[in-house]
């Protein structure tokens, strides 16, 4: 599949899939919607502890390299697993622009270290932030009761439905702890109800730049 950089409304980089017409972030603002989605709605939520946090779809490391470098504010330490079936090359992630747009020179060397460490290792990245990745499917998550917080970022329901089921929110509900909380930029009916069916709480929310209303699911047990 023909792959190609392309500069988002934000000025940010993303990578884009021809035959799809599909990108790894908004054409709207690759960095805009990883704070409004992610960070905004997301990790805000949680302030001076330590988390667990399951990103899906690690894909080009940008919403890592911004909780990475917003740990510090949040005071937050961070255990953060990127589940990854099809690794982006480092060809690519060498062409992005989220240092320089980040205007963050000095987490340059933490980015790549991100992508250049071995899959299946924890790292530390800084003083507050672990990194580990997996290369494996959606379907093979098999925690329990564990993260705080999931990062919802596959591909979307129009190319990868099978990414967007009952049976996939079955395993987030599961991995979560109670209390723990799903944040993802689609807010599409059939995933909100798909949601609902396994058990979440989810609210519909102002949704980043391009796109009206996203989602965020709570595991609340009675």
């Amino acid at each position: 599949m023909e792959r190609k950089i392309i500069t988002t409304s934000d000025g940010s980089t993303t990578i884009q899939l021809v035959e799809w017409n599909e990108q790894y972030h908004s054409i709207h603002g690759a960095i805009q919607e990883a704070y409004h989605v992610f960070i905004k709605n997301g990790l805000s939520l949680f302030k001076n502890k330590e988390i667990q946090l399951l990103e899906i779809g690690y894909g080009t490391g940008l919403n890592a390299i911004i909780t990475a470098i917003e740990s510090d504010k949040y005071q937050l330490k961070i255990n953060y697993c990127g589940v990854e079936a099809f690794p982006v090359a480092m060809e690519e992630i060498v062409q992005l622009n989220y240092i320089d747009q980040l205007n963050a020179p000095n987490f340059q060397d933490q980015f790549m270290k991100m992508h250049s460490s071995a899959w299946e290792n924890e790292i530390a990245i800084s003083d507050n932030f672990k990194l580990t990745k997996q290369k494996k499917e959606f379907q093979q998550i098999n925690q329990s009761n564990f993260f705080d917080l999931i990062y919802f970022d596959a591909f979307g329901a129009r190319v990868q439905p099978e990414l967007w089921t009952e049976d996939i929110f079955q395993i987030m509900y599961k991995a979560l702890k109670n209390n723990g909380v799903l944040v993802t930029y689609c807010a599409k009916g059939s995933v909100r109800r798909a949601m609902q069916a396994v058990g979440f709480f989810v609210e519909r929310l102002p949704g980043p730049p391009g796109k009206r209303e996203m989602l965020r699911a709570t595991k609340k047990l009675s």
